[in-house]
Order: structure tokens, then C-alpha cells, then sequence
């Protein structure tokens, strides 16, 4: 037996049957490999397979079970939320964002846009159909109960407190529940900070869930996939293409239509100059277009915000000096703020800024402001909002004192005589001021100048050099009292 191991030498054609019959071959060809044969693959090509077949397992068992679950948690908690809350989440707000994007593009009025876009442009209407789709899935939030009422109105309180004295300034309603529960609630608010979100949505969340409209500024990831779990809406505030504008316009009414409670700043950004800007009317005359075949009234409520210390005010003014509204926030300075603010916090060595303060208008109703005109003035409206949101502006101490030092007062006599007089000016207007009395006012406000190296200190009070620019911008956030008084509704 010793010439085994070379069978295929002395019976070549044996051999070869056997060579066949290993790889499953045959006299006739390929009969394919034996069925428990072994199969020799490549490291790589073995990992591929499994990690295609994770992802399938996980997309046909795993995902649809872990998403029916968490599902079902977002609707108990929206069922728990609605019991207290005084205006409900409605459905339109809890519907699937790929729902709400193909609703969108295929509303007749934008299927119209795309067509005459296509038409204008020159291209294919699938061209035209897909950049819908695009602002489309850039515009619709994806809003998460969760994380608005357990994450984010928690952080908002906290960040308030942790950074503001909070006050409620002038509330101009008699009944708190005097609007209709079926109407459209939408809160128009004057722009001073960044913060105006964060204060706004805590004071606001005992009531509901606000869906604000934000800037271009927020759509950098991960800021961006937040800002949408939380319910707000991209908007371009220069965008000038037709295509564009409509499929905003649409999801605005829609959202409207829907009963979304929402918020808007109709200045269109933050001031840089510390006093109320002009209204934009895009998002206005979006909701008055829809106005007519609407079945639920929409209500606007007035709100009025300012505080003692904006956080932003060296970089607005240095904006509105450059006569240009596009700046982006220097990063490292803002890390650095962070930082050091996080530091005296873990060292509890930190003080408010001061007070941040709130003031709600009177509702206007849409159906009542409409009634009687045979076509309702997108301007007029914007007016009178912004007349009653300027009516309740809060009045603070650091505005008042920066006042005072502006018309030549050195002094904390001076000042005092000066923070008393306008005090009493303006009780008799009937605006939101300091509950404290003009001394505690003045103290107050002196101390938070003088911390941030605004004013001299000693007997003598003065802007410190160049620094006059900052007094401005918080003067002029209460000047219009003094010089159109805005009383009543």
C-alpha cells in the first residue's frame, strides 16, 4: 500500500473521477457543490454578510419593536400631558415627520409651484419635484413629547433661574382661559435675545407646546436635530424663490389649520440697536392667506420681553455698527463665557445677571379684527401686534439707570431723582414696572454696570470710555414709552 497518497499517478482517469466528484463536478459538467461541502470565503467577505444580515434582522424585527415601543411611551405621555395642559397637543403636531413632508409636496398648491417652477427655470418637473421634497424635509420638524416636556422645559427653567431673576411683567387678560379651545393660539413676541426661546417656552409649557419659527443661525447639526425634536420650523429669511415660498406658506397654514400652537418674532431677527424693529410680513401674510377657508379662529397674543443684561449686546451692536444683520457669534469667546460661567457655578460664586422680565398683551382674534373688512391688511395687522407688544415691554432697572446716566446724571442722587420721576410717568401709562422702590432700583442696577465695567465708579458716575454705545442699546429698549406712551389694548 505505499502508493495511496499517489493514486492519480498510477490510475489517471480514477483520479481525475475523484478530483470531480471533490469539487462537484461531473463527466457532463457542474452539478453544483455537495450540500454540507465546505465553502472557503474571504475574512472581510464573511463580516460583510453578517453585518448585512445584522442590519436586515435589525430592520424587519428589531427597529419596528423598539419603535412601536417607544411609540407607545410618546402617547401615554402625550395622554398624561393633555389632562393638564390648557390648550392639548393636537394630532397635527404628533403626525410622523415622513407623513407630514409627503402631505406637503403633494398639497395642490405646491404640485402648482412645482409645475410653474419648472416651467420658469427650464428644467424637468421630477427636477422641480425633488426640490420641493428638499425644502420640504428642511422646513417640517419632527416634534418629540418627550423630549420637549422632559428635557427641554426642565433645561429652560433651569438655564432661566440659573442666569435671570425671573419677573412677570404685565398680563393683560382678565380671563387666562378666555380664549376659544378650538382656536389657533400664536404667540408674537419682540426679539432682544437668544434667550427669548428658552424664557418664552419655560413660562409657556403649562399651557402647551410651542412651535417656533427659527433662523437660518440653528441649522448646523447637532443644534439642528434638537431644535426639530423640540417642534420648530427652519425658515430662510432671504429666500426669494417662489418654489420655496410656497411650500413654507403651505406648512405654516396647514400647521394653523392643524391648531398648532406657535411663535413667531415678527421683527425677523434680534435687535441691534435695543428698540423694536419693523415687522417682516412674510409669516403673517402667510396665516391671513389661509384666513378665509379656515374653520378655527387664530388669536395672537402680544409678548414683551427685556432684561437687564442681554447676552448678545456686544455683538449686536458691533453688527448694527457694521450696518450688516449676517454675523456669526465669535465661537471661542462664547466656549469661554461657557467656561467661565460653569466655573464660578461648580464654585457657587454665581450671581444673576439681573432681572429678566415677561409681559403678556391683550389676544387679538383674527376673526374679529377681520370682521367688517373686506380685505384684511397684512400691514395694519403687523402694526397693531407690534403696538401691543411694545405696550407691555417690561420696564427694568438697567435700562432705566442707563437712561438716566445718557441725560447727564453723575450722581446716585441724580439718578435716583431722575429713575423717580420716569417711574412715575410711566405708572401712570400704565406699563410694567421694577416692583421695588426707586433707591433699591438704582443700587441694583448700579452694581451690575459697575461689575461689567460700563460705568465709573466713586462719586462721580460716567460711561466708561467707549462704552456709552451699551448704555444706548438698553435705553432704547424702553424709550418708546417716553415717547408714544402705549396704553390699552
Amino acid at each position: 500500500m505505499p502508493f495511496i497518497g499517489d493514486a492519480r499517478q498510477l490510475h489517471p482517469r480514477r483520479g481525475e473521477a475523484a478530483e470531480r466528484c471533490r469539487l462537484g463536478l461531473s463527466a457532463t459538467g457542474w452539478h453544483g457543490p455537495r450540500m454540507f461541502g465546505t465553502v472557503e470565503i474571504p475574512i472581510w467577505l464573511f463580516a460583510l454578510i453578517l453585518l448585512f444580515a445584522a442590519v436586515t434582522f435589525a430592520s424587519h424585527f428589531l427597529f419596528p419593536s423598539v419603535r412601536w415601543f417607544f411609540r407607545r411611551r410618546a402617547e401615554r405621555l402625550v395622554a398624561r400631558l393633555n389632562t393638564r395642559l390648557q390648550r392639548p397637543i393636537e394630532p397635527f403636531k404628533l403626525a410622523r415627520r415622513h407623513d407630514m413632508i409627503q402631505r406637503l409636496i403633494y398639497d395642490p398648491a405646491v404640485t402648482e409651484a412645482m409645475v410653474e417652477h419648472a416651467r420658469k427655470e427650464g428644467v424637468p418637473e421630477n427636477v422641480a419635484f425633488e426640490q420641493a421634497k428638499a425644502y420640504a424635509r428642511e422646513i417640517v420638524p419632527s416634534f418629540s413629547a418627550t423630549a420637549y416636556f422632559t428635557f427641554g422645559t426642565r433645561l429652560a427653567r433651569w438655564l432661566s433661574n440659573s442666569l435671570y431673576r425671573i419677573r412677570l411683567g404685565r398680563f393683560d387678560r382678565d380671563d387666562p382661559d378666555g380664549i376659544a379651545p378650538d382656536a389657533t393660539v400664536i404667540y408674537v413676541i419682540n426679539h432682544r435675545s437668544n434667550m427669548d426661546y428658552v424664557l418664552v417656552t419655560w413660562l409657556v409649557s403649562e399651557t402647551s407646546a410651542l412651535s417656533y419659527a427659527v433662523g437660518e443661525w440653528a441649522r448646523v447639526w447637532p443644534l439642528s436635530s434638537m431644535i426639530r425634536s423640540m417642534g420648530a420650523y427652519f425658515i430662510r429669511r432671504r429666500s426669494r424663490g417662489a418654489l420655496y415660498r410656497r411650500v413654507l406658506a403651505r406648512y405654516v397654514q396647514l400647521a394653523t389649520d392643524g391648531g398648532v400652537t406657535q411663535a413667531i418674532f415678527p421683527e425677523g431677527g434680534l435687535s441691534l440697536d435695543g428698540r423694536a424693529q419693523p415687522p417682516r410680513l412674510g409669516l403673517l401674510s402667510y396665516i391671513i392667506d389661509g384666513a378665509a377657508r379656515r374653520a378655527r379662529d387664530v388669536v395672537f397674543v402680544p409678548v414683551g420681553l427685556n432684561y437687564d443684561r442681554v447676552l448678545e449686546d456686544g455683538i449686536l451692536i458691533a453688527a448694527g455698527r457694521a450696518g450688516r444683520r449676517r454675523f456669526r457669534p465669535p465661537i471661542f469667546r462664547a466656549l469661554f463665557g461657557i467656561g467661565a460661567y460653569l466655573l464660578r457655578f461648580v464654585t457657587f460664586r454665581t450671581r444673576p445677571y439681573g432681572v429678566a422680565s415677561v409681559g403678556f398683551g391683550t389676544p387679538l382674534s383674527l376673526r374679529e379684527w377681520s370682521a367688517g373688512r373686506e380685505e384684511v391688511a397684512v400691514e395694519a395687522l403687523a402694526e397693531e401686534l407690534m403696538r401691543r407688544i411694545g405696550a407691555v415691554i417690561p420696564v427694568l432697572p438697567v435700562p432705566l439707570v442707563a437712561r438716566a446716566i445718557l441725560r447727564g446724571a453723575r450722581s446716585e442722587t441724580e439718578i435716583e431723582a431722575m429713575v423717580d420721576a420716569d417711574m412715575a410717568a410711566l405708572a401712570a401709562c400704565g406699563a410694567s414696572l421694577p416692583r421695588r422702590g426707586p433707591r433699591d432700583v438704582v443700587a441694583d442696577a448700579l452694581r451690575i454696570l459697575r461689575e461689567r465695567r460700563l460705568v465709573t465708579g466713586g462719586a462721580e458716575i460716567a460711561p466708561v470710555a467707549g462704552k456709552a454705545p451699551i448704555l444706548d442699546f438698553y435705553a432704547a429698549s424702553i424709550a418708546h414709552h417716553f415717547e408714544r406712551p402705549l396704553t390699552g389694548p
